[in-house]
């Protein structure tokens, strides 16, 4: 049976990206480079990264969620499959990025999307 290995990311929408991204660095001290949207390594745990994002909020896609919890695993196939034959509306296509990884949808009973992420080689 397939599991999730942690959290891989929090990523929300905003008005203003930049300029929420610089509120919780200043004000919350998370790891975010000035003028970035996002911060890597706020845990690091044998090599593995959790990412932090806010971006542009959206309206007019699929990816509409103005919040979304990315979970790492092993094999993105796998789980998705698993998924699947439970009864849960998962993505058609899985995203190759190469050495950032595979990246495919899914949502669970009450419909909250959420992301999983495999990690790149």
């Amino acid at each position: 049976m397939e599991k999730v290995l942690g959290i891989g990311g929090v990523f929300f929408q905003a008005r203003d990206p930049k300029a929420l991204a610089e509120w919780y660095r200043q004000y919350l001290g998370l790891p975010i480079e000035p003028e970035q949207t996002y911060g890597k390594c706020l845990s690091v745990a044998a090599g593995e990264i959790t990412v932090w994002s806010v971006f542009a909020a959206k309206t007019d896609s699929a990816d509409a969620a103005p919040f979304k919890m990315n979970y790492r695993v092993r094999d993105i196939d796998a789980m998705l499959a698993q998924l699947k034959a439970v009864g849960s509306t998962t993505s058609e296509k899985v995203d190759d990025y190469g050495a950032m990884g595979k990246f495919g949808w899914a949502t669970d009973p009450e419909g909250n999307l959420f992301e999983l992420w495999q990690p790149g080689s």
